[in-house]
């Protein structure tokens, strides 16, 4: 009952409320950890930028670099740019971790940066990121930008035809393009490249060491094992502040692409998959039934 009713009010909520609330908790938040958290150490770095696509566990990396122990080990305050009206290319704020900027390699070049930075960019088997991205429209993402328009046009179509639409829609968007601006990007050891089922699967306390580190933030092994409990994707998507999570399984895709979708896919996205380090379509085993 509690769920069907905050995923009513993410769903209605008109989306100048929900964001202007959102901001409000993070400064409430930030305030706290001000006040509440003594900070240990400090990051190297002046500020770090989350750089994604959509799907790709962005509200997984605002919990964790909202968490205590990432503002003790760091000194760092999380900034969400889309609670703040945040235009490109303005800079964000000294002293933050930037979350959640859904920019191409060339737009974050041209964003103005502290003389030291670092940045990261998750990204995901484009095949999930498309099953995940239609069931989240459909069924449970808040009504920001054109996603009532979307939810409506997906609400009227069978799912087969639903994602030969999305696919569509998102090559228009540009989200396909914004993945291969990172994946050929120039090599600059600012900048680090995560995948999406590496920090949220078995290597999690691995993948979670690696990121943070190169933010500049040096985690306590035993620190470290609360973030990875505290963060395990089960545990994740059964929190009501991030229930839209559904299964996150790799390889999801399986179940819901035939060979008409496929060919859309592959019609958007060229060698996007290759490109990015997945198997092929005939290179993957076929999924168990019901799995």
């Amino acid at each position: 009952m509690i769920n069907r009713t905050v995923t009513f009010a993410r769903q209605n909520a008109p989306e100048s409320l929900r964001v202007a609330a959102r901001r409000a908790q993070l400064e409430a938040r930030n305030v706290r950890l001000r006040f509440a958290v003594q900070v240990t150490t400090r990051s190297a770095f002046d500020n770090i930028y989350h750089c994604a696509a959509r799907k790709t566990a962005s509200q997984w990396i605002k919990a964790l670099f909202g968490d205590p122990i990432v503002y003790r080990h760091s000194g760092l305050l999380p900034y969400v740019p889309r609670y703040y009206k945040w235009q490109h290319p303005e800079p964000p704020p000294r002293g933050r971790v930037a979350l959640s900027m859904f920019l191409s390699y060339q737009k974050f070049e041209t964003v103005p940066k502290p003389d030291t930075w670092r940045a990261f960019f998750v990204y995901r088997d484009p095949r999930d990121m498309v099953v995940s991205n239609y069931f989240s429209t459909l069924k449970t993402h808040g009504p920001m930008g054109d996603i009532p328009e979307l939810r409506r046009q997906l609400a009227g179509k069978p799912e087969k035809d639903g994602l030969i639409h999305l696919i569509g829609h998102l090559n228009k968007k540009g989200t396909f393009r914004a993945l291969r601006s990172w994946a050929t990007a120039a090599e600059d050891e600012r900048i680090a490249l995560f995948r999406y089922e590496d920090p949220t699967g078995a290597r999690q306390a691995e993948e979670l060491d690696r990121l943070l580190r190169h933010c500049g933030i040096v985690v306590p092994p035993d620190d470290l094992t609360t973030l990875r409990d505290r963060y395990s994707f089960d545990r994740m998507r059964g929190n009501q502040a991030v229930s839209h999570y559904r299964k996150g399984a790799a390889g999801d895709w399986q179940n819901h692409f035939d060979d008409d979708i496929y060919q859309a896919f592959a019609t958007a996205t060229g060698n996007l998959i290759e490109l990015l380090g997945y198997p092929a379509r005939h290179q993957v085993p076929t999924p168990r039934q019901g799995s």
